[in-house]
């Protein structure tokens, strides 16, 4: 009998990825969506790829859906899943000071008490059984802060540290907990960011927001997130999988730099890159050329 694995806003992206992939490679899985017309579009998707992927509707921002949906999905797979992959999630742009207390609420409870809760919800099952896996998808983002990210940073720093301490405290009971920081990869999660930048007539950062929200829009061409989906196929056929997976190169050596760099020189860099600060011509042509080849290199791979 195959291993069920719950996949979390598998609409789209890199949780329609991994739905496909994991399906393909034999998996039971059952992808969520927060409507039943996505849902039957995620099923009509597995069905033009010849694989078998069953659905459940819910939202995992809210506490009453997503118990009613763990509630149906343990008793489609007698009892609980095998496995949970975190994936749904969201980017709230804007400088710290332009998003508001409803805003940051909604990305907070997203991005952390979402998988925290179900965490809650999976877990007896899984130590019952001692066995199981739970997935989060964190970002480079947990690890690199970003002008005009501040939120999603915050979501995807405190993710990763809950997500440390969950791996400690469940071991003992057979359960492995491992954490996926993707690089850049072209998702609707930047394209949905575009609609909910602040477009604040009087904010202080209103100049850097037409070059945040280029960015943006560049990020529609970064190339597809497979490489993440068989990264998270990776560490649920493992028998010992790592406690945590980089997957891009702009991850690995973003990560790297900006634990290396002098924080001054880290600020700086990501000051430029982000329109807060305007560097001298040469240093700036210097900057546009390594962006320039950054790109580059990231549709190739």
């Amino acid at each position: 009998m195959s291993r069920s694995v719950v996949v979390t806003g598998a609409t789209s992206g890199i949780g329609l990825a991994t739905a496909l992939e994991l399906a393909g490679a034999g998996y039971d899985v059952i992808g969520t969506a927060r409507s039943e017309e996505k849902a039957a579009k995620l099923r009509a998707t597995a069905d033009h790829r010849c694989v078998g992927i069953r659905t459940v509707v819910l939202d995992v921002a809210d506490a009453e859906s997503t118990v009613r949906g763990f509630t149906t999905i343990a008793n489609m797979t007698d009892g609980g899943p095998w496995a949970v992959v975190n994936n749904a999630g969201f980017a709230q742009p804007g400088a710290i000071e332009d998003v508001d207390d409803e805003q940051a609420r909604l990305q907070v409870e997203t991005n952390v008490l979402g998988p925290a809760r179900i965490a809650r919800l999976v877990l007896p099952a899984m130590r019952q059984r001692r066995d199981g896996r739970i997935v989060n998808i964190s970002s480079m983002s947990g690890r690199v802060s970003t002008p005009f990210l501040g939120w999603y940073c915050a979501s995807k720093h405190a993710l990763e540290s809950l997500t440390d301490v969950l791996r400690m405290e469940v071991s003992r009971f057979g359960v492995k907990v491992v954490l996926i920081e993707p690089g850049s990869f072209g998702t609707a999660i930047w394209e949905k960011g575009i609609g909910a930048l602040p477009r604040r007539k009087h904010s202080a950062y209103s100049d850097s927001y037409g070059h945040a929200d280029e960015m943006l829009r560049r990020a529609k061409s970064l190339p597809p997130p497979l490489p993440v989906a068989r990264m998270v196929r990776t560490a649920l056929d493992s028998p010992r999988p790592r406690a945590r997976y980089v997957v891009g190169v702009d991850a690995k050596t973003g990560t790297a730099l900006d634990a290396l760099l002098p924080t001054v020189l880290s600020d700086y860099a990501k000051e430029v890159a982000t329109g807060l600060r305007t560097p001298p011509e040469r240093l700036g042509r210097l900057l546009q050329h390594l962006t320039r080849r950054r790109l580059t290199t990231q549709r190739l791979r």
